[in-house]
């Protein structure tokens, strides 16, 4: 039978029947996690569970479509206007990072075919710096991850997100100013500018991710944390497919204005006007996102500001990322092994996008292969707004979505691994592999390339939540490199072999190591975390160790489901809630403010005062 928790029960014998507990419904069991009688949805017995999964989902589309529609009457344009603040700012960096990262690919065609004797065949510049361009960036991605995660966490949100638009827009300058006295001159100053670029790029990741999770406020904000904070973070990460969108078509654009038709010879003075002006293009976005942050971003530390003031800590709190790394080692062996095996699948595909294209279409022209591009840069769009609509879905969620987009990657890529001369050939064979193509670009969105952005985050306290998503997504980064690194020495049948055992590998660190948080409220994993920090981890009762939201690992070989009690549970946080409520009346409690994402609201004080006069 389902533990419940009865709101009508007296708190204590202190207490009399006529302070009205429902006031704390909101605080202890609200109602989009907990029926009516108090009992937690992944508490609920399967048939039941599925019948409210259900009728939550449809109720909260209903009420979705209903805003939308009083928007769209008042103002046509305000859904629309809505979406841009909320998703489209937010990710803007991940856009301008999505346009030049994976221009990488596209651009490097365009040199091979221009300049043969640099990129082809290397007898006017150095093999090993033209295989530079390849990896420098990830490198300087690598090191923004990790230092822009760190700085997050010690300086604070809104250094990193100004800092890392400065250094995008230098970044952008440099490329398109990139020159030499001769031709491998060029080339090393092109990869170091990729470089630095990349460091604006690697900071992005952390601070996106922990921007696009901790900005809600309010009681209207936490409950939209428990149902849409996947959403929130994947509507902003998918700006990075718009990103890869934009710049395939700029280029397009560019090659036919500058050669008047997509088909070689292709001029030296022709590439140079196209991939020059392509970073032209993206000047404005990122130069824009330097005035926006500076200037219009707000509140972006005030979730780790609350987080210093619960656990009484100043500047980087070297202590929790210590305990950190003991207490949830499994979570890290998920959030960074998950994301090193799915950049391995997709860097790999983007960086080398042109021969992967060669083989579907032996022979095309440059323009033919970033006309292919485009349609698996769509059918990727696909995949990031289906992993977006489903991520939430508590039928479904991260955990499971992860899982299927990497077994479905594996599928893809094993079958050419194993009839690679099959479906090469012309005929049945292409089109199969070009389905198969198509098919890994929109498992990979619909699955672990949108989910481990995410998890890499919401796994974590807040106080280190930006150092873990940079510490994860660096190890990621390393995913990326392997490849980048290894193809300049396999052949595109070899490369087969290699990729589909790192969807194994992705599946076991997966099922194995990775919790399920969707529909876990953060407040939750907070206030655990105060509890673990404590040395108290084990007077902790909460949904933070439901069997639901901990790992294969956590359970079986830690055990730490044994922990939940839902009725010591609520008896501790109603403790807690009266202590805290009384502190901030006293002005003792520095800890949260009545109107963000904390537990105590007005109806939490309203309660308490009522118990006081029914004292007296």
């Amino acid at each position: 039978m389902a533990a419940q928790i009865n709101l009508a029960d007296p708190v204590g014998p202190a207490v009399r029947p006529t302070a009205d507990e429902r006031l704390l419904r909101d605080a202890i069991a609200p109602l989009d996690s907990y029926t009516e009688d108090g009992v937690y949805w992944a508490d609920l017995p399967g048939p039941e569970r599925r019948a409210w999964i259900w009728a939550q989902n449809k109720a909260e589309s209903k009420r979705e479509r209903a805003v939308v529609w009083d928007m769209f009457k008042k103002d046509p344009l305000a859904p629309l206007g809505a979406y841009w603040s909320a998703y489209c700012m937010t990710g803007l960096g991940i856009f301008v990072e999505g346009f030049t990262l994976f221009s990488i690919g596209n651009i490097s065609s365009l040199f091979s075919a221009a300049f043969p004797t640099c990129w082809k065949t290397y007898k006017v510049c150095n093999k090993q710096w033209t295989f530079a361009v390849s990896y420098l960036e990830i490198i300087g991605i690598i090191c923004g991850q990790i230092l822009v995660g760190i700085q997050g966490d010690w300086i604070g949100r809104r250094f990193g997100l100004v800092q890392d638009a400065v250094v995008m827009s230098i970044g952008t300058v440099m490329l398109i100013a990139a020159w030499g006295t001769t031709l491998e001159g060029w080339v090393i100053c092109y990869a170091w500018a990729l470089w630095w670029y990349g460091v604006g790029v690697g900071g992005e990741y952390p601070m996106t991710s922990t921007r696009s999770m901790e900005k809600n406020r309010g009681k209207s904000g936490a409950s939209n944390d428990r149902l849409h904070r996947g959403r929130d973070v994947q509507l902003a990460f998918l700006m990075q497919g718009w990103g890869q969108l934009y710049n395939q078509v700029l280029l397009i654009v560019l090659l036919l204005i500058f050669n008047h038709h997509g088909n070689p010879p292709y001029s030296k003075t022709v590439t140079q006007w196209t991939y020059r002006l392509s970073f032209v293009g993206v000047l404005p976005f990122t130069l824009y996102l330097v005035y926006y942050r500076l200037y219009k971003v707000q509140y972006a530390d005030e979730a780790l500001n609350r987080s210093r003031a619960r656990l009484h800590t100043s500047g980087y709190d070297y202590d929790s990322l210590r305990m950190a790394f003991g207490h949830y080692w499994p979570r890290l062996m998920a959030t960074a092994g998950g994301w090193f095996c799915n950049d391995f699948f997709f860097y790999g595909n983007k960086i080398f996008q042109g021969q992967f294209i060669a083989i579907i279409a032996p022979g095309s022209s440059l323009m033919t292969g970033w006309l292919y591009n485009l349609i698996n840069i769509g059918v990727s769009l696909v995949g990031y707004y289906a992993a977006a609509y489903y991520i939430d879905n508590k039928f479904y969620g991260r955990k499971r979505m992860q899982t299927m987009g990497f077994v479905w990657d594996f599928i893809c890529f094993v079958i050419p691994a194993f009839a690679y001369e099959t479906m090469t050939k012309p005929g049945a064979g292409i089109k199969a592999f070009q389905f198969l193509y198509f098919f890994s670009s929109f498992w990979n969105q619909f699955g672990p390339n949108a989910t481990s952005f995410l998890v890499a985050a919401e796994c974590y306290p807040t106080s280190i939540r930006s150092s873990a998503h940079g510490f994860s997504a660096a190890w990621g980064k390393l995913g990326a490199l392997a490849p980048s690194v290894l193809y300049n020495y396999i052949t595109p049948k070899q490369r087969f072999k290699v990729v589909p055992w790192f969807g194994i590998a992705g599946i076991l660190f997966t099922e194995i190591f990775l919790p399920d948080t969707t529909g876990l409220d953060l407040r939750e994993q907070e206030r655990y975390w105060t509890y673990v920090r404590a040395g108290r981890e084990h007077e902790y009762h909460g949904i933070a160790v439901h069997p639901q939201h901990l790992s294969l690992w956590e359970r079986v070989v830690q055990k730490r489901h044994l922990q939940y009690d839902p009725v010591k549970d609520r008896a501790a946080k109603i403790d807690e809630l009266r202590r805290e409520s009384i502190d901030e009346k006293a002005g003792t409690y520095d800890g949260v403010d009545a109107d963000d994402a904390s537990f105590v609201d007005e109806d939490v004080h309203s309660y308490f005062s009522a118990q006081q006069l029914s004292k007296a």
